[in-house]
């Protein structure tokens, strides 16, 4: 006799076998790897090598040449001519910080009594969360860049242009061009330059009638006031971000876990003792930043991952996302920092 009971079709099951909430946990991953690309400004604006294994990697760095009129007869391989380049040589060493991770756990009778999707709405925060970490440690890199010495003996070091106002429009375009001046002085290549402003500077660009004429006149006329963008000034893009507002800002608990970061990129002298503060300096100072792609790099061992799990004994799921990376300065002479 038949007792009622039927084959209910799970939505969540692959091929209407195994895990039940399979193809949901699918989904809560995209939700956080697209909030992590919408949120983070400074993934494309540096350099980023992935590794398969271990717990550092290696950029060269090299200095430069020099040219001399050739006498006829003389030897160029003798080194009392002094034809030969000298070419001095260093490297720069990024480490792999610990899993850098953000969590939530879901309780199954809030998820039962919610009314709308809750679970989107935790990944987002989880997303946004890492990325906000990762922007803050890399443009602290970069800050930490500007003030660094030259990697390579008679090399160029990195560049604070102080003494700026940075509350108008006319100050920031001033200090633009000065930026744009140090890094052509220091020979940095005119492609991949960019400056990142906070909303406030970016948005008194657009809006002070002492600059936006000049803006869309005179440099090419590709802002636009309807729009709210800024066009590219002195060669160098601009980007906005609340983060930049947040790196002088201190957090006392992010501050004393950046503390534990296995980079310290303020240790200035490349002493190799550190200063034991990882990506933490004194940035109460910088009004904004600017450089070139190849100034700060990312050492990416564990790229941007989701783990979730049903527990039963808690009667919730448990969501994580999480990374495994490290920055550091490569070619302080593309980093610059202002200053007022």
């Amino acid at each position: 006799m038949a007792n009622g009971d039927t084959t209910a079709s799970r939505v969540g099951q692959i091929n209407a076998a195994g895990d039940v909430d399979a193809l949901f946990l699918k989904v809560f991953s995209g939700e956080i790897l697209t909030t992590f690309e919408e949120s983070n400004i400074m993934k494309d604006l540096h350099t980023v090598r992935t590794i398969s294994n271990g717990k550092t990697a290696q950029f060269p760095a090299t200095g430069v040449a020099t040219a001399k009129y050739h006498t006829a007869g003389q030897n160029i391989a003798d080194a009392g001519n002094s034809y030969l380049s000298p070419i001095k040589k260093n490297e720069i060493t990024i480490n792999i910080d610990d899993v850098l991770l953000s969590s939530t756990f879901l309780a199954n009778i809030d998820e039962l009594k919610t009314h709308y999707d809750v679970r989107s709405i935790y990944a987002q925060e989880l997303g946004k969360a890492l990325a906000k970490r990762f922007d803050l440690a890399v443009m602290k890199t970069l800050v930490a860049g500007a003030r660094q010495d030259s990697t390579v003996t008679g090399g160029v070091g990195g560049t604070v242009v102080s003494g700026q106002t940075t509350t108008t429009g006319a100050g920031l375009l001033t200090a633009l061009f000065a930026v744009a001046e140090k890094l052509d002085e220091k020979d940095i290549p005119a492609e991949d330059r960019y400056a990142i402003l906070t909303p406030t500077q970016y948005y008194k660009l657009i809006s002070d009638p002492t600059t936006n004429i000049a803006l869309y006149r005179d440099y090419g006329g590709e802002g636009s006031v309807a729009a709210g963008s800024v066009p590219m000034v002195a060669g160098i893009k601009i980007f906005k971000s609340n983060h930049l507002v947040d790196i002088s800002v201190a957090e006392a608990s992010q501050d004393q876990d950046d503390d534990n970061a296995n980079n310290d990129v303020f240790d200035v002298n490349h002493s190799g003792s550190g200063n034991g503060t990882g990506y933490n300096g004194n940035l109460s100072g910088t009004k904004f930043i600017a450089g070139h792609k190849a100034a700060v790099g990312t050492v990416k061992l564990l790229d941007l991952a989701t783990e979730s799990e049903y527990q039963i004994e808690r009667q919730g799921t448990l969501f994580v996302a999480k990374y495994a990376m490290g920055h550091g300065v490569i070619r302080p002479e593309a980093c610059v920092e202002v200053t007022a």
